[in-house]
């Protein structure tokens, strides 16, 4: 369950949004289900009973107070998650009570305690109405009450068996993810037809601005051109002391700024100037060829990933997978930014799932970050790929390492018992397999074609270099996969280049995470063409070609006669020719 509490000065006007039909007409049948003392007014069950009513006995101990008092209605909201049970009138009721006992409006056995009403118009939420002035007129002391009633959610999850959101009310949880927006922030951008909140937007954009900035003047040159405005604060020595962000509007209400801090716990001055601090490594591109570098920059910042799957082993600390999670957004939204349209909503809506994943107050381990913001960097300065050639199967292996990233990330939080954690690193790995799939089939598909026209005998022969390299429950998974024959194909062309199939295979399998990939043939498939520097896969013929002369060979081995056999191959003709390496081999 989650509860929040606001403040405000008008009952009735609470009264009014409680009992009426709401900003879209989605309350449906509000009733009282229970009150401070079981007899309070129902304008939603009794006729007779009005709104007016209902605020005057809420209001009482207010009057009779003598004296103003700011935000005298407390309001407070407890909802069940989706998956759970729909709960009875009396559950409700009773949840209630105990959420006011908690939060100190009404603790048990005092005579004096608050007024309140708990109003339900759906089937997963109540609304807790109490004006905060005790019979003997004093103040309700509320003072870390939205502690005390979480805790006692905690227990009535367990109680009910309903979900347990018990580790999302650490501090720690709630340091680390993104501050939310608003209810007031929501409704407008459904009002505008926003497809986030402002504040989602903004901290989207500081977060692309930042990701691969080496100092202060290119972060700010980028947050310009990406239109966000930065107001600096200043000590009156002249250093500066804060950041605030904010979008242009185009009206005349001005924009609306943000903290640092009111978009996420790391993007305050302090936190970002010692980003900044740590330093990155600049890229150097082994080509003189600006149109190479946007698939080198993929396929090293792959490597990099991979490299850093062992920050997340039982035996490491919190500080290096911290390191990881932090320096992979920043790798997510360079890549989001430098991606063609395909592909770029799936990244961003990964890298704001993988912010739900960081680890507050650990104080990162500064190679990791340095080695991940770096690959970030390479990727920015490798410039915006097209999707196409070369391009697509190097996004193919970025995203492949990438999946198996996150997908780590989910099992170390599990097993830190970070539920909320792992479900969010499971949910960026979605994203992620989404844009794979774009950018890998096309690839693969040209691959598969190849490997089923592999001659037999070389076939067989990459086959038995799978089952001498992996344990033999992997070779027969991987074996059995339908990516087996774009893995065949891309060994043929390994082996037609000069490298050892076997050599290769034994370094793409050593690099960690092959048991929890979807397809393991897929990932030794990427990770081979970029260890080999093989070229992207595009046949010489069209796939129709291919497919008929595959018939064709199979009509031609039913037909054949002894004598044939020494100049025609059994098992159809031979694969079409290996694309040239145009001279990228010795990358």
């Amino acid at each position: 369950m989650i509860s929040k509490a606001v403040h405000g000065s008008d009952t009735l006007g609470a009264l009014r949004y409680l009992f009426g039909p709401g900003k879209a007409n989605e309350h449906t049948d509000p009733h009282i289900v229970a009150s401070w003392d079981g007899f309070a007014p129902d304008p939603g069950r009794r006729p007779s009973a009005t709104l007016e009513q209902l605020r005057d006995a809420l209001d009482l101990h207010v009057v009779q107070y003598g004296r103003k008092i700011n935000n005298h209605v407390y309001h407070r909201m407890i909802r069940a998650d989706p998956s759970d049970r729909i709960l009875s009138d009396d559950d409700w009721a009773a949840i209630a009570r105990r959420v006011m006992a908690a939060a100190g409006i009404a603790p048990n056995g005092d005579e004096d305690a608050c007024r309140w009403v708990a109003v339900r118009h759906a089937d997963n939420h109540v609304h807790i109405l109490a004006t905060v002035v005790r019979a003997d007129l004093t103040q309700a002391r509320l003072r870390g009450d939205q502690y005390r009633v979480e805790a006692e959610l905690t227990k009535i999850e367990r109680e009910y068996g309903l979900k347990d959101l018990s580790d999302t009310r650490t501090r720690e949880y709630r340091d680390a993810i993104p501050k939310r927006a608003t209810g007031k922030e929501l409704h407008k951008a459904q009002r505008l037809g926003q497809e986030g909140t402002d504040r989602d937007r903004l901290r989207t954009a500081v977060r692309q601005a930042l990701a691969g900035a080496v100092d202060e003047e290119e972060f700010t040159a980028r947050l310009t051109a990406k239109g966000v405005l930065l107001a600096v604060r200043r000590a009156p020595s002249g250093d500066v002391t804060g950041y605030k962000f904010a979008l242009p509007t185009g009206d005349d209400s001005g924009p609306i700024w943000f903290s640092g801090s009111k978009l996420a716990s790391d993007l305050t001055q302090p936190k970002i100037q010692a980003r900044f601090a740590l330093g990155v490594d600049e890229p150097a591109f082994p080509t003189p060829d600006p149109q190479t570098w946007s698939a080198d920059g993929r396929h090293r910042a792959s490597t990099t990933i991979e490299h850093a799957y062992p920050a997340f082993d039982d035996d490491q600390d919190a500080a290096r997978a911290e390191a990881v999670i932090r320096g992979g957004l920043e790798v997510l939204y360079t890549l989001a930014a430098t991606s063609p349209t395909l592909s770029r909503k799936e990244l961003h809506q990964a890298a704001r799932a993988l912010e739900y994943t960081r680890i507050a107050h650990t104080r990162a381990a500064g190679a990791d970050l340095r080695a991940m913001r770096s690959a970030a960097r390479e990727l920015l300065y490798a410039g915006p790929a097209t999707g196409r050639g070369e391009d697509g199967t190097a996004a193919a292996t970025i995203l492949t390492s990438l999946v198996l990233l996150a997908i780590v990330i989910a099992k170390w939080h599990a097993a830190q018992g970070h539920r909320h954690q792992a479900d969010a690193a499971h949910t960026a790995a979605d994203h992620l397999r989404a844009a794979y799939t774009r950018h890998a089939a096309k690839p693969i598909a040209h691959l598969t074609l190849e490997g089923r026209l592999l001659p037999k005998p070389d076939h067989d022969r990459q086959a038995d270099a799978v089952r001498r390299t992996l344990p033999a429950d992997q070779a027969t998974r991987l074996l059995a996969e339908n990516n087996w024959a774009a893995l065949a194909a891309t060994l043929a062309h390994a082996e037609a280049a000069g490298h050892n199939p076997t050599t290769l295979l034994t370094n793409a399998a050593g690099r960690r995470e092959l048991a929890t990939a979807d397809s393991p043939a897929a990932v030794l498939t990427w990770r081979i063409r970029r260890d080999a520097h093989l070229p992207t896969p595009a046949p010489t013929a069209t796939p129709d070609e291919l497919r008929t002369r595959a018939a064709l060979s199979r009509t031609a081995t039913r037909y054949t006669t002894p004598a044939m056999t020494t100049t025609t191959p059994p098992h159809g003709p031979p694969a079409p020719p290996v694309p040239s390496n145009n001279g990228r081999s010795g990358r």
